[in-house]
């Protein structure tokens, strides 16, 4: 079960992808995913499509952890669907504060 892991941190109006250049960005299967994350302070916002579907339409991440904590389902609710060969993930973190903000997060299939 490939996996991908991230601990990001974003400083004031930034925005990070992490699964670009990641050798399943496209997914070479159809397969169900898992992505759990989450950050360290408020104000951080995601969008995660695959495909031509959007799982979650720019909202709020989990605040939870402590810098470089990655999150796990006792912690943090998983966006989960299944996806089909060839989709393109995107996961894409935006920062809305004034400050850093860290993203900690995992990808599985």
């Amino acid at each position: 079960m490939p996996a991908f892991t991230w601990v990001h941190s974003l400083a004031a109006g930034e925005v990070y992808e992490p699964l670009v250049n990641w050798q399943y960005e496209r997914m070479p299967i159809a397969a169900i995913i898992k992505v759990l994350h989450s950050a360290t302070a408020v104000g951080l916002v995601v969008t995660i499509t695959a495909g031509s579907d959007t799982l979650v339409d720019e909202g709020p991440v989990t605040l939870f952890g402590a810098a470089g904590v990655i999150p796990s389902e006792q912690n943090v609710e998983p966006v989960v669907d299944e996806v089909a060969a060839g989709d393109k993930l995107r996961i894409r973190y935006r920062n809305t504060t004034g400050g850093a903000v860290e993203a900690h997060g995992v990808i599985r299939f």
